[in-house]
């Protein structure tokens, strides 16, 4: 059984896409201006880029979406003149994974600065974003919201100095309180004892120069939801996809940052209906709660009782490999140029 056939919702948003037809490349294209905007990357090639959120193959994302819209151009900004420029334009769409720039020690965010300009562009705004880099604010906003997290706390080297005065009981799992992509998870990061706690919290704060987030360890199975909003009516589009991660040298299951990075893990559908629903409200009900718009994903584990709990959120999420194409791929059989279609058409509709 496909899931995506037992699934509400499903056939109006299938029906906003158009699928691409070899005979049919849009030969009457719609009378829309989109800017895929980039900046450069001044590290090695490839190297991570903190004020970009998605990395675009930008190159790919303008052959599609010209099949479409008469009007689509590559902007890269090299300056505060040139986001001036772009703002002067006012596209239709601004088409980025930018985060912010960084002109003269000035942040500007790139998001924040379209809303103010009334420019539709994809993914959040500033402040849902800032909600889910930190996750520490995004766990006390489930706690608010009633949402299951695993109970957490926040620490740096040295606040801890005995296994009795840690609030939550052992096994514990530590991660960077912020950042992306798992960096700072490793095989490590599952701590049984005051000893492994120590050096753990002392590694993150040494290597990420991160405080740490230290939660119960949760050791049932892990889950990433992908979410469509449809911005005619808001209602959101649920699409789980289940993790599943062999054993390290610890005997432990972890999607660490080596297994991400390596694609050692494995994807699958979520074919249990009273799961897949379970799963599909913690996600969409996580996304509101963070005040996400148009797309994004969220990231959910079992407890070892199957109970759903909120880990963290994407409210940028990666388009090339990663967990949000897949979601699509296997939840509603999305092609990489119809899930880069319904993006641009959420965007253009959202304001």
């Amino acid at each position: 059984m496909i899931i995506k056939n037992i699934t509400e919702q499903t056939v109006p948003l299938v029906a906003r896409i158009i699928p691409l037809k070899k005979d049919n490349i849009f030969s009457i294209k719609i009378n829309k201006s989109i800017e895929i905007v980039i900046v450069p990357n001044l590290g090695v090639k490839n190297s991570h880029q903190a004020n970009v959120g998605i990395i675009l193959e930008e190159k790919k994302i303008l052959k599609i979406l010209s099949k479409r819209y008469k009007s689509v151009s590559i902007t890269t900004i090299n300056s505060e003149r040139d986001l001036e420029k772009l703002i002067i334009r006012k596209p239709d769409l601004v088409f980025s994974g930018v985060k912010y720039f960084l002109f003269k020690n000035k942040k500007i965010w790139l998001n924040d600065c379209l809303d103010r300009y009334e420019i539709p562009y994809i993914a959040s705004n500033v402040a849902a974003l800032n909600n889910e880099s930190d996750k520490n604010r995004a766990k006390k906003i489930m706690q608010i919201a009633k949402i299951k997290t695993a109970d957490f706390f926040i620490t740096n080297p040295g606040e801890y100095l005995t296994k009795n005065s840690i609030p939550i009981k052992f096994p514990l799992f530590v991660k960077p309180v912020k950042g992306g992509d798992s960096i700072g998870v490793d095989k490590n990061s599952i701590v049984l004892n005051f000893k492994s706690f120590v050096a753990k919290v002392l590694d993150i704060k040494t290597k990420q120069n991160s405080s740490s987030l230290v939660e119960s360890y949760l050791s049932g199975k892990e889950y990433s939801v992908g979410i469509f909003e449809d911005n005619t009516d808001g209602s959101l589009r649920a699409m789980p996809i289940e993790i599943i991660v062999n054993k390290n040298v610890n005997g432990h299951c972890i999607l660490d940052f080596n297994v991400k990075k390596n694609d050692e893990e494995k994807v699958i559908p979520v074919t249990d209906i009273k799961v897949f629903n379970k799963l599909s409200k913690i996600a969409k009900d996580s996304f509101r709660a963070l005040g996400g718009k148009s797309l994004g994903r969220i990231d959910i584990k079992m407890d070892s009782l199957g109970v759903p709990h909120f880990i963290e959120a994407n409210l940028m999420p990666g388009l090339l490999r990663g967990y949000f194409f897949r979601s699509c791929k296997i939840n509603l059989d999305m092609s990489y140029d119809d899930m880069i279609f319904s993006i641009a058409n959420t965007g253009l509709s959202s304001h």
